[in-house]
């Protein structure tokens, strides 16, 4: 949110009285007063996402209050608009809000009631630029090559620049992280940048095809090749021919199996179940684990051989409690997505929440992180955009985190939300943030951040 003394508030009334009084009192709370005798002056002085709210009387001159609130509207349907109306005009309030406007102020009004609703109207405001800010840059996303890791921490910087060099040579690669820390995020990505980008990704779960049916489904199998095969069928590794195969979950493989998949690997050619000949594949393998294939292979759980041939490049991702920083960004990111999927406003977080969520421990990651969003933003509402309720079961664990530790954490996200706000411009950053250069340059140290990293960030 910015501060107060940033935010213009555009107050138009053709009675001079009423404009210096509104005025002063907007001041004195810290606001921008803009006054203006006439709504067409105002409407050419506003610009395209005003940051503030409008103040208008209703019955002026030339154009009056309802025909402002309609020609605002035209131009952006989110800006609050506050009408003045005449004592004991209910019916035209009544018009005026069924017409959209935010709310109303009935003549004579106090100080305190102008203030009031100015600062709801604010907040409503900040919240619709907020979002309209991260939808465009979703849309961007999407238009963007391959899946995009959302987070500025230098361990996610790190991951992406590894993204980018894995994807241009031809290796198979080990992704090694927890469960929910997005690995099918991460080989959809590898194989988006890659040159076999228009070629077929096929993933696979191990641990959810029936052991019966796996060999089937990965290596394909002949007609008549057992009881049931009415058909031939084509498996998946000879349809991903060209592209990319993601088997999640690899630890989940049968014994059996890995001693075919190890043959694939080194020979590059599968053998349909019932077949006499090979089929030459031409396959980059991307594998995945939430458990340590070394340890598991001493163990005697997973073939040792398999293990060395999938792990020529092994990438860990890092579960989410280990970049909390990211955590508010990837909340409203996923936040405006599930609200751009089903056509809601996405709410902004509160310092409560967010201090809630930097606090949790997140055993599910990045995909727990993600369900709550997407709760939040059908079930907020409810809660009046409030994430106490969804974070009472969250958080019923016993926090792990120190105070100072969660202060810490919490300072951090801020100004790094900032910094990607405004680009890295350090006087826009202070000037939101509400301190001194010196004391933001100091807790920039502090961070361990770095403007010029905000300035042409782009992150896959």
């Amino acid at each position: 949110m910015h501060e107060p003394s940033t935010l213009p508030v555009m107050v138009i009334d053709d009675e001079p009285h009423l404009r210096i009084t509104a005025s002063q009192t907007l001041e004195l709370a810290g606001y921008t007063p803009y006054c203006f005798e006439s709504a067409e002056q105002a409407l050419a002085a506003l610009t395209p996402d005003f940051p503030g709210v409008i103040v208008s009387d209703i019955r002026m001159p030339g154009m009056d209050g309802m025909a402002l609130l309609h020609e605002l509207h035209s131009r952006d349907a989110t800006l609050p608009i506050i009408l003045i109306t005449g004592h004991g005009d209910i019916s035209t309030a009544v018009e005026a809000m069924r017409a959209g406007a935010w709310d109303f102020l009935e003549k004579p009004f106090a100080g305190d009631q102008l203030l009031d609703v100015v600062r709801r109207g604010i907040e409503k405001r900040q919240l619709s630029l907020e979002n309209h800010r991260l939808k465009a840059e979703l849309e961007v996303q999407q238009a963007a090559l391959g899946p995009r890791l959302v987070g500025r921490t230098p361990i996610i910087s790190r991951l992406a620049a590894m993204i980018q060099r894995i994807s241009q040579v031809e290796a198979d690669v080990l992704l090694f992280g927890e469960t929910g820390t997005g690995k099918d995020l991460v080989a959809r990505a590898i194989h988006e940048r890659s040159a076999r980008r228009n070629s077929p990704f096929m993933a696979i779960n191990c641990g959810a095809v029936p052991e019966n049916t796996i060999e089937s489904e990965l290596f394909g199998h002949e007609k008549g090749a057992f009881t049931g095969a009415v058909e031939r069928r084509i498996g998946k590794f000879e349809h991903a021919n060209g592209g990319t195969v993601f088997l999640d979950e690899i630890e989940s493989m049968p014994m059996a199996l890995q001693v075919k998949l190890l043959r694939v690997l080194q020979e590059r050619s599968v053998e349909r179940l019932g077949a006499n000949e090979t089929v030459p594949l031409n396959i980059r393998v991307i594998a995945a684990t939430k458990v340590d294939l070394k340890t598991a292979s001493e163990e005697g759980n997973f073939r040792e051989d398999l293990y060395y041939r999938l792990n020529v490049v092994t990438l860990p991702l890092p579960a989410l409690r280990e970049r909390r920083e990211d955590i508010p960004l990837l909340f409203q990111h996923f936040a405006v997505v599930a609200a751009n999927r089903s056509g809601l406003e996405a709410p902004t977080l509160d310092s409560p929440a967010i201090a809630a969520l930097l606090a949790h421990d997140w055993p599910g990651n990045v995909r727990e992180l993600r369900n709550l969003a997407e709760r939040y933003v059908l079930l907020g509402a409810a809660f009046d955009y409030r994430l106490d309720a969804l974070l009472e079961g969250v958080n019923a664990d016993t926090e792990e985190l120190t105070l100072p530790r969660q202060v810490e954490l919490f300072e951090k996200s801020l100004i790094s939300q900032s910094l990607a706000r405004y680009h890295g411009r350090v006087t826009d950053v202070c000037r939101h943030l509400g301190i001194p250069r010196k004391t933001f340059y100091d807790k920039l140290k502090k961070h361990g951040l770095n403007a010029d990293d905000y300035r042409h960030s782009s992150e896959p």
